[in-house]
């Protein structure tokens, strides 16, 4: 990921405030805020992944067309334009985090010079992915009605709090947000610092020192420690990619509230759970 607009780095916060004016400045004109809100949220990921953004733009038309037209197909046809939407959004992301493996492995197994050097990782590629896919399906399962506006697709997609790192949202919880009225109480603006902070110390304070003072040199030497060390170094691991991902929606949950868009909390207490469905349920996106 970029170092301009990171979560922990002053930038986005500055970022955020210049969003955050232009927003109150268009709260009473719907569609010009939102199409602001497009521009800025695009901005925030080509300041992360550069061309990269064109194809989160496809991603965003293909998945909006695609539900359009499945809308008014029956039966085989429905079933088929499921059937494109999840080849194309799950062939994009087994590109991206596969085509390396398997060209290096096939390179070794039969002896070719045919090799991938490197293969950049869209960031956040999983998250909109699964975010566009899950409305793809509840299209097809009459969940929810196709989003008319490309413009409001976008902004579903795009919105930047969660684009990177989540929590993945559903479109029948945040279209609606971008045609309401902009509220944000006092209780509510203090609530939004409060999870800022909060996402701030897991993933400053736990994640970041966890992994440097222990997981990292661990897992770069296992052989140099004990037992009970590397051991430590698991557990460790576990905690630090809970304090990393979770920090990471409570500071966006809390970035969200303060532009106005509520979403829902995820990484309720996972490791809590006594069984593997207590594990999921916790995590899942409602």
């Amino acid at each position: 990921m970029s170092t301009e607009l990171l979560f922990t780095r002053p930038a986005f916060y500055i970022f955020l405030l210049t969003v955050m004016v232009g927003l109150s400045m268009l709260k009473n004109k719907s569609a010009m805020r939102n199409a602001f809100l497009f521009a800025a949220s695009l901005f925030f990921y080509w300041k992360t992944s550069a061309a990269f953004v064109f194809l989160l733009l496809f991603s965003t038309v293909a998945d909006w067309g695609i539900a359009a037209v499945m809308d008014k197909s029956e039966n085989l046809q429905r079933r088929l334009w499921l059937t494109l939407s999840v080849l194309i959004n799950l062939g994009l992301l087994g590109f991206f985090k596969y085509a390396y493996f398997f060209a290096d492995s096939s390179a070794m197994l039969f002896d070719t010079s045919f090799r991938v050097e490197s293969i950049l990782l869209p960031v956040g590629i999983s998250f909109y992915t699964f975010q566009t896919l899950s409305y793809s399906i509840d299209v097809y399962r009459r969940k929810i009605t196709p989003v008319k506006s490309l413009l409001d697709f976008g902004c579903y997609v795009t919105f930047f709090p969660q684009l990177v790192a989540g929590p993945i949202v559903r479109a029948k919880s945040f279209i609606p947000q971008l045609h309401a009225a902009y509220h944000l109480s006092r209780k509510e603006f203090k609530m939004g610092i409060w999870w800022i902070l909060t996402g701030l110390i897991k993933k400053v304070i736990f994640a970041d020192y966890i992994a440097m003072n222990l997981v990292d040199r661990v897992f770069a030497s296992p052989t140099s420690y004990s037992g009970l060390e590397v051991m430590l170094g698991l557990y460790g691991y576990s905690l630090q990619v809970f304090a990393d991902f979770s920090g990471y929606s409570d500071i966006a949950i809390g970035v969200s509230l303060l532009m106005g868009f509520r979403l829902d909390e995820n990484f309720r207490s996972p490791y809590k759970a006594r069984n593997l469905g207590e594990f999921w349920r916790s995590i899942k996106v409602k």
